[in-house]
């Protein structure tokens, strides 16, 4: 299955002078991620940066070595694409969480993050944190991997915006939750990554019908995401990458 379309974008919204977001890809190893930090200007950011290295790097050493022993993370039922990028995602956790350690409070740093990999016809999604994943096929959404949010602990109009903050992240706490889904692609199959500035301010409906209209290219598509979301007051960094095959 081959990758026909791709398209990113980041911003740091309407009203923050920082971009704590962040993208990045790797087309030779099929590697493609979103990440949302937080610590504050020249922290989170930072972190990011650091981050996307640090993972890619990893992935990069572990997949290319099929008889490889996975250090830190390991499951029978999952593609070796699937064990590699947890284990990146893992060792990249505990060096952020051993730099945090070493710096008082206010100078640490987390980020939430979900990273897509390909094995073959076959598409690996790891979720952590804020960030959210779409699947787009035949006309209908779904949403495959779900942000783990503070949206269900409180229904108060008043602190909507604060739903959105990470029940869990990297360099959070020790212990680092994921999702993991896999998605067999078929001709004409889209995959939104979405962070919380953009998705907290769209509607499913709304995100299936900038998938259906008609659009010049993939580029395009994300953009009006964007637009849209700060049009309906978002206040936070934006991220959005599609990847249509």
């Amino acid at each position: 299955m081959r990758l026909k379309a791709y398209a990113a974008q980041t911003h740091q919204g309407p009203y923050l002078q920082v971009n704590e977001d962040g993208y990045d890809f790797d087309f030779e190893n099929d590697l493609y991620m979103v990440l949302d930090g937080f610590g504050g200007s020249g922290i989170g950011d930072r972190a990011v940066e650091k981050l996307k290295h640090e993972i890619k790097n990893f992935y990069t050493q572990i997949s290319d070595d099929p008889n490889a022993t996975m250090p830190l993370y390991y499951n029978p039922r999952n593609l070796l694409e699937g064990n590699a990028i947890v284990n990146s995602l893992m060792n990249a956790h505990q060096n952020l969480v051993k730099t945090n350690l070493e710096r008082p409070i206010n100078q640490r740093a987390g980020a939430s993050a979900l990273v897509a990999v390909r094995s073959e016809s076959v598409m690996i999604l790891v979720g952590i944190g804020n960030c959210c994943a779409y699947h787009f096929r035949q006309g209908k959404l779904s949403k495959i991997i779900v942000e783990d949010t503070f949206q269900y602990l409180s229904k108060n109009q008043v602190d909507f915006r604060f739903r959105s903050s990470p029940m869990n992240a990297m360099g959070m706490y020790p212990e680092l939750g994921h999702q993991m889904r896999e998605v067999r692609l078929s001709e004409g199959d889209k995959l939104v990554l979405l962070t919380d500035g953009v998705y907290t301010s769209l509607t499913d409906d709304e995100l299936l019908y900038a998938l259906n209209k008609s659009a010049p290219d993939a580029q395009e598509r994300v953009n009006s995401l964007l637009k849209l979301s700060n049009t309906r007051g978002n206040l936070d960094n934006q991220t959005a990458m599609i990847l249509e095959f």
